[in-house]
């Protein structure tokens, strides 16, 4: 039974409209404090602009989401994209994604410079010891999360549970994953289309938060009506400015430099994987580890765990990915390692970032010229399902790594195990804050190795 609407709710206006300024600020703050991964990011601007500053309904929000989580790359800076672009046009959506990622980017190349130059301190592998089992911790957490707000029935949960089983145990690639889930989504979009119906409605989303300025019923704005010209003119524009940077590169580097390098894998890191940050990092582990040999696997393990205490997407990774590639390799020489590693950074995220706001600026517009068509939507929901199921193998593959689960059983890390276990508690059972849970895991790990 629905729950009965409140007067006042219900008789809520719309905010007033909202000005670029008062955008930027926002965005801003929003990449200052965006902790948590994108699980955690979705559900703060999910608060803010949904519940809070209602600038965009439930349903709206839920729709937008689904569509990102299909695409390339990280859904949480998409979604930034997606609501600056539809509230703002393209300045808006650029300033959303820029201000989503920029804090996160100049912290992780301090955060990799220090670790470079003194990772090898006790006192920075004590913390690393302990923030790594919260990795785990928190990847588990996320997928509990994103999985409360996509699986509400049991063929979304056995979705789900088919594409964990699919990655991990049959190693299927990601593609093929969510090509099968969007079929199995077109399939019951058409059968079973209440099954895979679960953005709010308008009443529920009024009954909780009032009217959004981008209300249910709110027509589309001019910038966003779809048409195949607008749609071949940003795709061009992307196409162009993706060469003509990675042609800079090579001209002033050489087509088989690092910096090319980075350049290209990341290009195709963005274009070829599906599921957000989460889906994206083994694909990235294996060319950039196994191919490239830009770093060590343990060093991996260590910029995830340094990218969970940043703000910002998790995808940020690729940054000290780059950082660690461009200082190793020694792009500008071995006198110059921070300026080779800030290069390696910035290429990285250049290239794993701009597809990201194509994909939005050219797709949004046939986004929301769906947003009332289950048999459209249905596909998303049951990608979106099949997503959890990629997130949790993604822990255990994690766990592997940090537990020394390859090893024999007297070998495995049972402290860690411990901490993990500690972790879990206190976000499952408390809803402990990510960067508190950090903090105090940092702290077990120093006393670990003073003790140790």
């Amino acid at each position: 039974m629905a729950s009965p609407i409140d007067p006042d709710i219900a008789n809520r206006q719309p905010p007033a409209e909202v000005t670029l300024t008062e955008a930027f600020w926002y965005w801003l703050q929003l990449g200052c404090i965006s902790f948590g991964g994108p699980a955690g990011q979705i559900a703060l601007m999910h608060t803010d602009l949904v519940e809070k500053k209602r600038w965009i309904s439930e349903k709206r929000f839920l729709h937008a989401l689904n569509y990102c989580m299909i695409l390339p790359g990280p859904e949480a800076t998409q979604l930034a994209v997606y609501i600056g672009w539809l509230m703002h046009r393209t300045r808006g959506g650029i300033l959303a994604g820029a201000l989503f990622v920029l804090p996160s980017l100049l912290l992780l190349i301090l955060l990799s410079w220090i670790y470079l130059a003194f990772g090898n301190q006790p006192i920075v592998a004590g913390i690393l010891y302990g923030i790594k089992p919260a990795v785990v911790a928190i990847v588990l957490a996320a997928a509990y999360r994103i999985g409360s707000r996509t699986l509400k029935n049991h063929w979304l949960r056995g979705i789900a549970v088919l594409a964990f089983a699919a990655i991990a145990l049959l190693h299927l690639p990601f593609p093929l994953i969510v090509l099968g889930a969007g079929i199995a989504g077109w399939i019951g979009g058409r059968f079973l289309p209440e099954k895979f119906d679960v953005g709010g409605t308008h009443a529920q989303a009024k009954s909780s938060y009032g009217a959004a300025l981008l209300d249910d019923t709110t027509p589309t704005p001019a910038h966003a009506h779809f048409s195949l010209a607008r749609l071949a003119l940003v795709g061009g524009i992307g196409l162009v400015a993706g060469a003509a940077t990675w042609l800079a590169i090579a001209a002033l580097f050489g087509g088989s430099s690092t910096a090319a390098q980075l350049g290209w894998f990341f290009t195709k890191a963005a274009m070829l994987t599906f599921g957000g940050a989460y889906a994206v990092l083994p694909y990235v582990y294996q060319g950039a580890v196994d191919h490239y040999h830009w770093l060590t696997a343990a060093q991996m393990i260590d910029g995830l765990a340094l990218g969970e205490t940043t703000p910002g997407p998790l995808i940020m990774i690729v940054a000290f990915v780059g950082f660690v590639g461009g200082w190793s390799k020694e792009i500008f020489g071995a006198t110059h390692l921070l300026a080779g590693g800030v290069l390696g950074a910035v290429v990285a995220t250049w290239f794993t970032f701009l597809p990201s706001f194509i994909f939005i600026f050219a797709g949004g517009p046939l986004v929301e010229s769906t947003r009332d068509n289950i048999r459209l939507t249905a596909p998303l929901t049951a990608i979106s399902a099949a997503v959890v199921g990629v997130i949790v193998s993604l822990a255990v593959f994690f766990a592997e790594q940090v537990f020394h689960l390859e090893r024999t059983l007297a070998q495995w890390d049972w402290i860690a195990m411990g901490i993990t276990l500690a972790a879990c508690i206190a976000l499952f059972r408390f809803k402990a804050g990510t960067i508190k849970l950090i903090i105090a895991c940092a702290i077990a790990g120093l006393m670990v190795s003073f003790f140790a």
